[in-house]
């Protein structure tokens, strides 16, 4: 968790190394980038050509767990930027509008009825008894392809 990526590996380029395996490194903080990256990836695939890695890179905005606050390494300064300038969800917001796609007070609208059904879902699982923890956990499960 606290060590750089430079120092844990030879080679950081991550979608270079599945050495035969083709790969993409995809900006993961921008929407439409991921979305063509996927795209051009099923394409690729599907079509014969063979598996492809994708190599999102991301931003974390918080530490990996409560006892990193992830203020140790980076400045508060560094992360705020990054929210104002990176965000993947302002980013979107923001082409939207720039394009003429959508209104600004329908994008208002659509963000407030996702933070109501956000705080719903919030507050039934708060109401839900815990799950039995004698229970086999695949019992409550779907089976894929005919396996656990």
């Amino acid at each position: 968790m606290g060590t750089s990526a430079a120092r844990s590996s030879s080679n950081t380029a991550y979608y270079t190394r599945g050495d035969l395996i083709p790969g993409l490194q995809v900006n993961a903080m921008d929407v439409l980038a991921v979305h063509r990256a996927v795209k051009f990836a099923k394409e690729h695939t599907t079509s014969g050509k063979g598996p492809l890695l994708l190599e999102m890179v991301t931003y974390r905005y918080g530490g990996h767990s409560m006892s990193d606050p992830g203020t140790t390494y980076r400045t508060r300064e560094e992360i705020q930027h990054m929210r104002s300038s990176s965000d993947p969800i302002t980013g979107l917001k923001n082409r939207l509008l720039e394009w003429g796609v959508i209104p600004e007070n329908e994008l208002k609208e659509i963000d407030k009825a996702a933070r109501a059904e956000v705080d719903q879902a919030v507050e039934e699982a708060k109401k839900s008894p815990e799950p039995d923890p004698s229970k086999d956990m695949w019992t409550c499960v779907p089976r894929c392809c005919g396996s656990r």
